[in-house]
């Protein structure tokens, strides 16, 4: 019996501690990857929008596809076909593409004797209004590729790397040209180390750009507040944090969670200095400089979200010796992790608020338009033109499935 209720209480502290799991304020139990993703606190709202983002994504590889030709903004059915698995189309490309009416508009070209597909006019403006709201923040392009590069310890990074997140970060597609060929006092491109490969470089020093992380910002309004009651030396190393809602936070988890607070470490945009041997204080300071790394990068997203596989290719270069997606578990006050649509993405917790950015930027606008087309579906036609459209498709589908 006393053997029972040993095993009983062993199964009670590892519960306790997969709910809490800081890595640097409680020691994380040996498990499986997916056990420890599995483990974490669910957002409801995170959740509900990552339903809608996962086929927003799908939509977006394809509209992509559709205006790779500017001159004549098409996409041959027989071709999209072909890519459904790629595209994890899992009902094939014409039932995909009938789901989204407002978005996509299925045809029949005689001459071609074959099915294509267009975006609609909603679409297109939608389309038309994101590239004028990247072009419109060159500035502010220049300055996210600046810190990019800063936040690396060498200053480089590889331009693969930067194609992975160019959509996140708000870059122009041809950003190669029109951002790093337009400003060679500030980028310059080098050949890489494998044949093919180049790699950006930042032009002169870091000290002189005088450049502030998020999270300082952040800090210096918390100070200012007439309210606020929060000491500097309290505040001075913080970050915000918010919680899942449901997640029970005990007293001693607090605690922990405070004198993680209070650890100093080394900003994203000062330069690191290599200790020989590497002491309890220095991890936890290593990681939490990892954190204020991430934290700065997923700040200078304009959805303040990212694939997980994608920031992973700019861990070696940003001096982060840790797992990225294992930092993004360890500190669910700061970030979420979401394992929606066959992907693991994160989101900056602070910066949403019911599903949408708090702070809002004319680029995240013009893509939250092209999400309410999805969430729209089908709804808004006029049902006696949706059930003529969709008679007309299937029979000039159907003469193409004959043709073949």
């Amino acid at each position: 019996m006393a053997t029972t209720t040993r095993v009983v209480r062993l199964m009670r502290k590892q519960q306790q501690l997969f709910q809490f799991p800081y890595s640097s304020i409680a020691v994380r139990l040996k498990t499986t990857s997916s056990q420890y993703v599995a483990s974490r606190a669910r957002d409801p709202t995170f959740e509900k929008l990552m339903d809608s983002y996962k086929n927003l994504l799908k939509v977006i590889s394809i509209q992509d596809l559709i205006l790779a030709n500017p001159r004549n903004p098409l996409l041959s059915l027989h071709f999209l076909s072909k890519l459904s698995q790629k595209l994890h189309l899992n009902r094939g490309a014409a039932s995909f593409l009938r789901k989204y009416p407002h978005i996509f508009h299925l045809f029949y070209d005689p001459a071609k004797s074959q099915p294509f597909c267009r975006l609609t006019d909603a679409a297109l403006r939608i389309a038309r209004q994101e590239s004028v709201a990247i072009a419109a923040s060159m500035p502010l392009v220049v300055d996210r590729l600046v810190r990019l590069l800063a936040m690396s310890t060498s200053k480089t990074v590889p331009l693969r790397a930067v194609f992975k997140v160019w959509r996140e970060l708000g870059l122009p597609d041809d950003f190669e040209d029109s951002v790093i060929a337009q400003n060679p006092r500030i980028f310059e491109l080098l050949d890489g180390f494998e044949p093919g490969t180049h790699v950006l470089r930042l032009v002169g020093g870091v000290g002189s750009l005088n450049l502030s992380a998020a999270v300082e910002n952040w800090r210096v309004e918390e100070c200012c507040k007439e309210n606020c009651g929060v000491e500097r030396t309290d505040i001075r190393f913080s970050f915000r944090h918010g919680y899942p809602p449901g997640m029970r936070l005990s007293r001693d988890f607090k605690a922990k969670v405070r004198e993680w607070q209070r650890l100093p470490y080394v900003g994203p945009y000062e330069g690191m200095v290599p200790e020989k041997k590497r002491s309890k204080a220095s991890m936890m300071a290593l990681e939490k400089r990892a954190v204020a790394i991430v934290h700065e990068f997923m700040s200078l997203t304009v959805e303040k979200m990212v694939e997980v596989e994608k920031i992973s290719h700019f861990r070696k270069w940003f001096g982060i010796d840790l797992n990225i997606r294992d930092l993004f578990l360890d500190h669910p006050g700061i970030f979420y992790l979401s394992t929606k649509g066959k992907r693991h993405t994160v989101f900056l917790r602070e910066a949403y608020e019911r599903g949408c950015l708090i702070h809002p930027n004319p680029v995240y606008d013009a893509r939250r338009k092209l999400l309410d087309l999805v969430l729209l579906g089908r709804r808004g036609l006029v049902a006696d033109e949706s059930k003529l459209r969709d008679v007309k498709e299937t029979q000039c589908l159907g003469e193409n499935s004959d043709a073949n």
